[in-house]
């Protein structure tokens, strides 16, 4: 399954995108996943929360792919 995510800026951070798709309810929970392996940044492991996502990126989680999208 894919959503995308449209941003109105031009790269959003990690956690705040997995927050904003709803895929955590807090930024604390993504923090936490983030940094224990559990997301996927373009198909590769990611620790970094801060991690700039641009438009094109994917961050995959629990079996969920967010794409992001520029408006």
């Amino acid at each position: 399954m894919e959503e995308i995510i449209t941003i109105d800026t031009e790269f959003i951070r990690l956690d705040a995108l997995l927050k904003l798709a709803g895929a955590f309810d807090t930024g604390g929970q993504a923090k936490l996943s983030i940094q224990n392996g559990e997301v996927l940044v373009n198909g590769e492991t990611c620790t970094m929360r801060g991690k700039k996502m641009r438009e094109g990126d994917t961050a995959q989680f629990a079996g969920v792919t967010y794409r992001v999208a520029v408006r």
